[in-house]
């Protein structure tokens, strides 16, 4: 292979106001190898010295190229635009001042791109959650083996993996279909330009490799425009961005994909604004409320029936009715995994007066994908603490599949890991199921403050089980100081999460109060 063609790919960085982190972003696309031809910086009009930065880095490195903004453009799709017609080779993908190329990444997918002649190649992306190190996977079950799609209405769930940064495209077909990000201030961007992408017909090749690590700071000043979710405008935006989407799937007469992005709405968006609306307050929540209603209103019946069920069923409680309401069931319904919360009405429908609102696949579903309903409380005394479990019957799927145990683990917040595991048989008793479970509260503590999720996974007589969380019990959360096994007291606070769900704070000492203590006055 020549030296030309081995220089095939522009890697297009884009930041502003980073000056931290660019660097390693830019190295990392360096560090790629001979693939990379250049690598083009778009300072957005920075006014922390990123642009300066990254003109320090260009003085020592040949192929990277600085393009410095005179005006802040508002967005991530101007600066994008920028690097695609600057770019002078083959292939060009995209990356964010605050993120980084995995090594091999761009070798991944440019080789895919050349064996199969595609006009995208995209990879596995790692969520990663900074500084605790956590990874999850981004829509990973569509990059599980090598593959080739020859048109996207082939594999609609493309339509679910709207990032524009874990791939790479053929220069020449964005700018021979005239595809670009939308400009200025415009939130969610990539969505908008991902369809288009997707709408141009492009041969797709999907690797299994990680190919882009996608840093999540949750607690940086300035959060990413996709973890600022806090005020109604972003809301709108999303809306807004998606019925772009769908517009431009059904002016390319692409029905399916239209079709694929309204399910992917309700399961991947609404479920996520759904599950915060218990931190929000009353205005926030009648105006999400209101928006939803106007723009599910749109939804075709088979857009909803292609919808997971706990997504189906949300959405047609906002649409039947006029304000908001059952929050606490909705909340938890929108969860993963989904939970169906007391009170069940006769006819397996969501509630007397919402009769219409019936909840089909979340009652007739295989055992396993019950959106189980669990309620947990925990009693501390001095030196130990119990857990106290209720598992609810749901329309007698339980009764007839015949609970009888369940494991209980406490898991790490930021890893995953579990920290500890009790198995518990249940007890029969009138329409719900009961157990108890010790909490060993000393092996739970590490650090200054540990953060434990419940995972409850309920086995039946038939060997199938089922996963799901506990819900908080109403007026047990007190937190406790508890004598340590070695030594010293341990801080424990129950909680609820964002969904309802029951976690503990763990902390040791004085230390640990002042720890509790801090966060809670950031919280508020």
């Amino acid at each position: 292979m020549t030296t030309s063609e081995q220089r095939a790919v522009t890697v297009v960085v884009i930041g502003y106001n980073d000056a931290a982190h660019i660097t390693d972003a830019v190295r990392s696309a360096l560090a790629q190898g001979p693939a990379v031809a250049e690598v083009i910086a778009v300072d957005d009009c920075s006014t922390d010295g990123t642009g300066d930065v990254l003109e320090r880095l260009a003085a020592g490195e040949d192929r990277l190229r600085v393009l410095r903004r005179t005006e802040n453009s508002g967005g991530c799709g101007t600066p994008r635009n920028d690097g695609i017609r600057a770019a002078a080779t083959p292939y060009v993908m995209f990356l964010d001042s605050d993120d980084v190329l995995p090594t091999g990444a761009v070798d991944a997918l440019l080789t895919a791109a050349r064996a199969h002649d595609a006009d995208v190649a995209a990879g596995q992306c790692v969520r990663r959650e900074l500084p605790e190190g956590r990874d999850t996977l981004w829509r990973s079950e569509l990059y599980a083996a090598p593959a080739l799609v020859e048109r996207p209405e082939d594999e609609p769930r493309l339509v679910d993996d709207t990032l524009c940064v874990n791939k790479l495209y053929r220069t020449d077909f964005l700018r021979e279909h005239g595809i670009v990000f939308p400009e200025g201030r415009f939130v969610y961007e990539d969505f908008v330009f991902t369809a288009r992408v997707l709408a141009a017909a492009p041969r797709v090749a999907l690797v299994p490799d990680t190919v882009y690590v996608w840093h999540v700071r949750r607690a940086a000043k300035r959060l990413s425009i996709s973890l600022d979710r806090a005020g109604i405008d972003n809301w709108r935006s999303r809306i807004e961005a998606h019925r772009q989407v769908v517009a431009i799937h059904t002016a390319a007469g692409e029905k399916t994909l239209a079709s694929a992005a309204r399910a992917s709405f309700l399961d991947r968006s609404v479920r996520m604004y759904v599950r915060e609306l218990g931190g929000r307050g009353a205005e926030y929540r009648r105006e999400w409320w209101r928006l939803a209603r106007e723009y599910l209103a749109g939804f075709e019946e088979r857009d909803l029936a292609a919808a997971p069920p706990p997504a189906r069923t949300i959405a047609q409680v906002v649409l039947a009715a006029p304000e908001p309401r059952d929050l606490t069931r909705l909340v938890a319904l929108a969860a993963r995994p989904a939970r169906l919360l007391p009170p069940y009405a006769e006819g397996q429908v969501w509630s007397e007066d919402l009769p219409k609102v019936a909840l089909g696949g979340l009652v007739s579903c295989p055992i396993g994908e019950l959106a189980l309903a669990a309620e947990a409380s925990l009693a501390l005394s001095p030196v130990r603490g119990t857990l106290m479990l209720r598992v609810h019957e749901l329309y007698g799927r339980l009764a007839a599949a015949r609970p009888v145990a369940v494991d209980v683990e406490w898991t790490d917040r930021h890893t995953g890991r579990t920290i500890t595991s009790h198995t518990t048989g249940l007890t029969p008793q009138a329409s719900a199921w009961t157990a108890e479970a010790p909490v060993h509260l000393t092996a739970l503590a590490e650090g200054d403050l540990a953060v434990r999720d419940l995972r409850l996974t309920v086995h039946f007589a038939d060997g199938s089980r089922t996963v799901t969380a506990a819900q908080a019990a109403s007026g047990a959360l007190r937190r406790a100081a508890v004598l340590s096994r070695r030594g010293g007291a341990l801080l424990v606070q129950p909680y609820a999460t964002v969904d309802g769900a029951l976690a503990l704070r763990v902390a040791p000492g004085l230390r640990g109060a002042v720890s509790v203590l801090r966060r809670r006055l950031r919280r508020g």
